[in-house]
């Protein structure tokens, strides 16, 4: 038993020195401290501030017990933007020195801008109580009392109603506190009140990485987005609510609503490039469904269906969405383009002209202005479709029905005077210069784009004298020919 007991003993001799031995192996000695702090400072200096710390965190596990280790993490930490990681280094390295004062300045600046006045305070105090003429901490006391006068004049003038006040006074809150994320939200509510939606958003959005778990700003800020018909975003933002903690109701609630009406909004645009109409017209009727109480969605989906209908139906619809958004430039070129297939040129030009007044600089507005210009002058001329009496969409088939028709009740051997015989033959050219044109796709493209094909100006040489276009004689033979009874 003795034995057994001796070898234990030795067993767990050996075993203790081993892990002793092994732990003063993973020390880093002085040198490569030394090395980790030079390598810092240089990296640091060049710029290269995730390089240098990680050369800092080396030398900090190496010597836990050195102040300047950690003071000089915290400065890495500060040029990277995140002042939150560099306090704890601060307050490591004053615990470890307690009269140093670069630190506590340091640390008293960074709880000041978050808006902490009273332990900001403590600091300043603390670095005048050992150097009583430090000019800068003198500057700081001062800014955290002025700052603690203009955070409660803020909230009396947010208490009593006065959104204007709070929101002028807050902007010198947050110049001092840039990182106090309650004066954002604070400020962001004001907004909100005031009818600033967009101003909300901008405050919230760093206010959201201002706290650790700031899920009711993230909530805020989708729903902030979804109220202006952002679903994309409101989409994203609502996410980060989720990653945060997936059980949260609110935000679950409103996840669903906005992932159904992104996915049907998204789904219409899909069948409008396919060129689906009808079914894009379904979609975007179960958008309006989905979300009947913010007016935005109604409207997009009104503007997508304008686009998608007839002409006759569009214009319409359009002319209702356009008195919801007056200024919407895509409801007055879906209508413009609906009146254009009316052919009631004059309104496209004006729906056409007052979008341009909200978008100078869009190139499709110039274009179809220009196009629905080119038309009207077009249609004070001749307008072949209005000879023939069909739609602008007219098929080949329709059209050539529609000229056998005019053709058979125009032809001059109908008309027994020489006046009625005049007219008849200036019909029935017109009616087969028209055939002519929307029977040649490009021909009929180039009339559709506002240019007249049989135009003697638009084409080269001038008029030439050609009574008929390109040789065609309706009277003489070519490949139409009529049997007309007399009576």
């Amino acid at each position: 038993l003795k034995m057994c007991i001796s070898s234990i003993y030795k067993v767990l001799a050996f075993s203790f020195g081993s892990v002793l031995v092994v732990l003063i192996l993973l020390r880093a000695t002085p040198v490569e401290i030394e090395h980790h702090l030079e390598m810092g400072r240089k990296l640091l200096a060049a710029g290269q501030l995730a390089e240098a710390l990680s050369h800092y965190h080396s030398a900090v596990e190496g010597d836990s017990k050195n102040y300047l280790t950690y003071y000089k993490r915290a400065a890495v930490f500060l040029a990277m933007g995140k002042s939150k990681s560099a306090l704890p280094d601060l307050s490591q390295a004053i615990q470890l020195k307690p009269d140093f004062l670069a630190a506590r300045l340091q640390r008293g600046n960074i709880l000041l801008k978050q808006g902490n006045t009273e332990e900001a305070r403590e600091d300043f105090l603390a670095v005048l109580n050992r150097s009583p003429d430090h000019e800068e901490a003198h500057d700081q006391l001062h800014k955290a009392d002025d700052l603690d006068l203009l955070q409660e004049e803020a909230h009396e003038a947010h208490h009593r109603g006065d959104y204007f006040t709070a929101v002028q006074v807050l902007e010198k809150v947050i110049e001092l506190s840039p990182w106090d994320p309650e004066s954002r939200e604070l400020r962001a509510e004001c907004y909100i009140r005031l009818g600033d939606p967009r101003k909300a958003i901008m405050d919230l959005t760093p206010a959201t990485r201002l706290r650790a778990d700031n899920r009711a700003a993230f909530l805020k800020l989708s729903q902030l987005h979804y109220s202006l018909g952002n679903h994309h975003d409101s989409l994203s933002q609502v996410r980060e609510c989720l990653k945060l903690d997936q059980d949260d109701k609110e935000c679950f609630v409103h996840y669903k609503q906005v992932k159904k009406l992104s996915k049907q909004l998204d789904s219409a645009e899909e069948l409008i490039l396919e060129q689906r109409y009808q079914e894009a017209i379904e979609k975007c009727e179960s958008v309006m469904r989905t979300e009947p109480n913010v007016a935005c969605y109604t409207n997009k989906a009104k503007e997508r269906i304008c686009f998608c209908l007839s002409a006759e139906e569009a214009v319409d619809i359009c002319s209702e969405a356009h008195q919801r958004e007056p200024q919407n430039i895509h409801i007055l070129r879906d209508r413009a383009e609906a009146y254009i297939l009316q052919q009631e040129y004059e309104k496209a030009v004006e729906d056409y002209q007052e979008a341009r007044e909200f978008d100078q600089e869009n190139q499709e507005l110039r274009e179809g202005l220009e196009r629905a210009q080119k038309l009207l002058k077009q249609s004070r001329k001749r307008d072949y479709y209005k000879i023939l009496g069909v739609s602008r969409s007219a098929n080949k088939q329709e059209i050539i029905k529609a000229y056998r028709k005019l053709a058979q009740q125009w032809h001059p051997d109908n008309f027994q005077s020489e006046a009625d015989k005049k007219e008849a033959e200036k019909k029935f050219i017109d009616i087969a210069s028209a055939k002519e044109v929307l029977t040649n796709p490009e021909m009929r493209q180039k009339f559709d784009s506002g240019d007249d094909p049989l135009d003697p100006e638009n084409q080269q040489g001038g008029g030439g004298g050609r009574e008929w276009p390109f040789g065609f004689n309706p009277f003489e033979g070519g490949n139409f020919h009529f049997k007309f009874h007399q009576h």
